[in-house]
């Protein structure tokens, strides 16, 4: 009996469910004004969003406009958002210039400033021995008078010695103790003195901060760490890698810096050629147009000048460098006619020597035969001259006959 009870209480509760289901299902005529509205809503809306487009295109085209002008006047000026709160002697004071001792003797360098001028005078020798000169007074006292003009307005604390070399590579190199080399094809490369002064201030840099010597004294650190001590004797070196850059053969610590070195070298080339009267804003524009340079004309940069090339970090700093620790001034060495001259007579020199290369390579070439024009005692056939010889011929043997 208590089953069928359940069971009909069951059947009543479905029942019920179904016809509540039923209910609900036959309520949509409320449901439907209710739905209306939204329905509704969105059609007035539908005008405005017309209405707006003449808006979007607008803030596009005032886009455009920011970009365009920010391409035009995309470099910043020195002073622009200058930094008040500099800390004076600091590497962030460029009044400080010429006073602070970068890099100076410690930990982190072991070698004295004799050793470097040493070293970087043995190697210098090495690199006149084989490279070919730019002799033209003209223009290597025009280039030594922009350099000297830069290390005096920088940290450096040894003298330069400015020399050209004669090479189509777009490169500069400064070995430690100040001796300094600008190729042909930088000079080339730059349209404006200013370009040519940033590369070289760049380059004044890694000597007044010790980049060499700090490098070998790191190298000396990791030899310690793995028991392969570096032999430092008489000014030479054994257990250090050579790098082979313009084919001259300088160890890989005088001219291949990590990126902090040449981080703190764009620092400093900024400021050097801000002191010596140029614009910083060439610094930049030399850097990235050799970047341009390398992607369209692979090779064109020297393998130890490319290694490093400026990248968008890298420029982003110099740019934030020159607006807020350069104070503004009222002029800066842009060009001079000076530069235009040297260049175009330097492009003379090399059109000169290239059109003798080739007709040199044309000329047949003459063997000379022994030393002294004499003949060889050991090689009885041999003689002085290229005269024919006659040999004689013995008949004897044919009279018998």
């Amino acid at each position: 009996m208590r089953s069928v009870q359940f069971t009909l209480v069951a059947l009543v509760f479905a029942l019920a469910a179904s016809a509540y289901s039923q209910t609900t299902s036959q309520q949509p005529p409320p449901s439907t004004p209710a739905q209306t509205p939204p329905a509704a809503s969105p059609q007035p809306a539908t005008t405005p969003d017309a209405n707006a487009q003449p808006a979007d295109a607008s803030t596009k085209d005032d886009k455009a406009a920011d970009s365009v002008s920010k391409k035009t006047d995309s470099l910043p000026q020195p002073g622009e958002a200058l930094d008040t709160h500099i800390k004076k002697g600091s590497e962030d004071d460029v009044d400080a210039v010429g006073t602070r001792n970068i890099g100076k003797r410690g930990p982190g360098n072991w070698f004295s400033t004799d050793w470097e001028i040493r070293m970087g005078k043995q190697y210098s020798m090495e690199i006149e021995k084989s490279a070919h000169m730019v002799t033209d007074p003209v223009v290597v006292e025009y280039v030594n008078r922009i350099g000297q003009n830069i290390v005096k307005n920088s940290d450096c604390k040894v003298p330069f010695t400015i020399k050209v070399i004669d090479s189509d590579e777009v490169n500069a190199m400064a070995l430690p103790g100040g001796f300094f080399y600008v190729n042909s094809g930088l000079i080339l490369a730059a349209d404006e003195e200013a370009e040519l002064a940033g590369v070289m201030a760049h380059e004044t840099a890694h000597v007044c901060a010790h980049h060499a010597a700090r490098q070998m004294t790191k190298a000396a650190y990791a030899q310690i760490g793995s028991l392969a001590l570096m032999v430092v004797t008489e000014g030479t070196w054994t257990g250090y890698g050579i790098y082979e850059a313009s084919q001259f053969m300088v160890p890989v610590a005088f001219l291949k810096f990590t990126r902090m070195d040449e981080a703190e070298a764009d620092f400093l080339g900024v400021q050097y050629m801000y002191k010596a009267g140029y614009d910083p804003q060439a610094f930049i524009q030399f850097f990235e147009k050799l970047t341009a340079l390398e992607k369209h004309k692979p090779g064109a940069l020297s393998k130890v000048f490319s290694d490093h090339p400026q990248t968008p970090d890298r420029i982003a700093k110099s740019e934030g460098e020159i607006a807020t620790l350069l104070p503004a001034r009222p002029d800066y060495i842009v060009s001079t006619s000076e530069f235009d001259d040297v260049k175009a007579r330097l492009a003379r020199i090399e059109n000169k020597r290239k059109l003798n290369d080739k007709k040199d390579g044309n000329k047949p070439s003459l063997r000379r035969v022994g030393a002294g024009g004499g003949s060889d005692p050991n090689n009885p056939s041999s003689s002085g001259d290229d005269r024919p010889t006659l040999g004689r011929r013995d008949f004897s043997s044919l009279e018998t006959r």
